[in-house]
């Protein structure tokens, strides 16, 4: 007699199938919960017992051995057998409760027909992810029982069409942008996608912004959101910088001709002269947050009591709670009316802090709740810390790493290497970066060019580019020496704001950077030494550059200088055709 059952038909591959999956999707459709043939409330309390029940034993024996001082790591056959009843009730448990990886594990097929698709704003989207790891490519199947028709799994569609949906999605505002991440589970894809929805939404190509090349899981949640590309800045080097008995090859990623060029023509100086030396004179991270009180009474309270040293380690301890790293250094107050400003300072270890700083601060400022409980807290941050901008406070009380750094330059030197004169250097820095900085009336600009150096090495290792603002706060002072034969030249840098952990320096092209210094990562024998270092060599960097370009100025070079190395000899006009 015929046997009328649906015959099991072959699995049929992918479009691009280079390869069949193992099995049919649905050839495994159970749950960690069905491993035993009892209902789901028996399963379930069978295994809670099993797991607690071999968990005393263990720690019962564990006890017994430590007070006999016998080795935990003899187990005789009872404690086997606990051990794997104990793995196996873990593995349901977590199973039960959903836990992918080991669904995956119990059936690899069931996990790729779970993440094949997600929901993604009326939109099926494949995991590309999952799929990846799961099965090369998906298989269409068919499910077949004896008693039932077959019923044909829904064929996922090309990726290409995939994207197009999604892409109209997000052009339609049903899917946002800042999501694609999240939903997709491939950062790459997803600024793919969000690349091709920017060009459409505003007409303009990106055409020449690279995309592929570049590692967008490590900047997600870190460093940049919302990614279409990214930009491709070359890095030159400067050096051998000789800095207090070392030398270092500095990076510096810039677009500016001439700029790592001149740095190096300092380096050389630096070197034939027996190299410079520096201090570190101050390493503290800053954050203000500004408080409001009823009367102005109140604020001075407030005021005199941080102030105060009997109070000052009841808050050091609640404020280094934040980390293991932080170290509250100091207070100092500002009262504007009914208004109170509170600068705390704080070492940060390697890092350059910001947050680790403003984590401490709020805990003081929820201990200080209960005691002044009329104070209302205005924000974190009020702008007397102060970040990113041009300050007095900053120039005068530091911020970060406060760096001096000298060097004497040989009369031989300066003549040879430099083109100019000792009497020459003096006299033009004393009227440009002295008198000419005063008449602008410059805040923290006493120097001729130190933003260019401190941007440029910022770029390089991963620092915020922002904070060259005050990191960039320098005075170059020079004077004779010797009888007026040699230079003696200073770079004094308040506010150098730098880490070598955290944010961009984690980035495989600056941490590549940090790494040709020697300060990649945190100092474990001595923490904050690298950010320190750090700090030193780029004071050391500004040093060589200033010492340069003064000289350049002095002797006429500058414009030379930079119709030859600053000019392209490329047919801009083809160029833009």
């Amino acid at each position: 007699m015929e046997d009328l059952r649906p015959k099991l038909s072959p699995p049929r591959p992918a479009a691009s199938a280079g390869r069949l999956c193992p099995q049919p999707v649905a050839a495994c459709s159970f749950k960690a919960s069905d491993v035993l043939p009892l209902p789901l409330y028996l399963t379930n309390g069978a295994f809670f017992g099993l797991f607690f029940s071999v968990a005393y034993f263990l720690l019962h024996q564990w006890r017994e051995k430590i007070l006999t001082s016998t080795p935990l790591h003899v187990l005789s056959f009872s404690e086997i057998v606990a051990l794997v009843s104990l793995l196996a009730s873990i593995i349901y448990l977590l199973g039960f409760f959903g836990i992918g990886f080991v669904q995956s594990v119990i059936c690899p097929a069931r996990a790729l027909q779970d993440d094949a698709c997600s929901d993604f704003g009326g939109v099926h989207v494949k995991q590309s992810t999952s799929l990846s790891i799961m099965c090369p490519q998906v298989v269409n199947s068919e499910k077949v029982f004896d008693d039932q028709p077959a019923k044909v799994v829904n064929k996922i569609q090309p990726e290409e069409e995939e994207e197009e949906e999604i892409i109209r999605s997000v052009m339609e505002g049903s899917t946002p942008s800042y999501i694609l991440e999240s939903q997709l589970g491939d950062c790459r894809r997803a600024a793919r996608i969000r690349r091709a929805a920017v060009e459409r939404l505003t007409g303009r190509s990106l055409e020449g912004l690279p995309l592929e090349g570049f590692d967008y899981e490590a900047v997600l949640g870190q460093c940049c959101e919302m990614p279409v590309g990214y930009v491709a800045i070359p890095v030159g080097v400067a050096g051998p910088l000789l800095l207090d008995g070392r030398e270092y090859t500095v990076p510096m990623a810039t677009t500016e001709g001439c700029l790592v060029a001149s740095t190096n023509r300092g380096c050389k100086a630096i070197h034939a002269s027996g190299g410079a030396t520096s201090t570190v004179l101050r390493d503290g991270m800053t954050r203000a947050p500004v408080v409001r009180f009823d009367s102005a009474r109140r604020a001075a309270e407030l005021k005199l009591f941080l102030e105060e040293p009997d109070n000052f380690h009841s808050l050091a301890v609640v404020f280094n709670r934040s980390s293991r790293f932080a170290r509250l250094q100091g207070i100092k107050c500002a009262v504007a009316g009914k208004n109170l400003y509170v600068r705390f300072r704080c070492s940060t270890g390697d890092a350059m802090g910001m947050n680790m700083v403003s984590k401490g601060v709020q805990n003081v400022l929820d201990f200080l709740q209960s005691d002044f409980p009329d104070m209302d807290i205005i924000g974190i941050s009020g702008n007397y810390c102060s970040d990113k901008k041009p300050t007095a406070v900053n120039w005068i009380e530091g911020r970060g790493k406060s760096v001096v750094c000298e060097a004497v330059i040989g009369e031989e030197v300066v003549g040879k290497v430099l083109k100019t004169t000792v009497p020459a250097l003096v006299e033009l820095n004393t009227l440009k970066n002295l008198t000419g900085s005063a008449i602008a009336g410059s805040l923290g600009g006493f120097n001729a060019h130190a933003s260019n150096i401190i941007s440029a090495i910022y770029i390089a290792t991963g620092q915020d580019p922002a904070q060259n603002v005050e990191s960039s706060h320098c005075i170059t002072m020079m004077e004779a020496v010797n009888d007026g034969r040699d230079l003696h030249i200073s770079v004094t840098m308040p506010s150098i704001e730098v880490g070598t952990i955290g944010g961009g320096t984690q980035l495989a092209s600056q941490s590549a950077c940090l790494n040709l210094l020697g300060v990649k990562g945190v100092n474990k024998e001595s923490p904050g030494s690298n950010s320190r270092l750090l700090a030193t060599i780029m004071a050391g960097s500004v040093l060589a550059g200033e010492l340069s370009l003064m000289s350049a100025l002095a002797a006429g070079q500058l414009v030379k200088s930079h119709m030859k190395y600053n000019r392209s000899s490329r047919d801009i006009t083809k160029i833009g055709s």
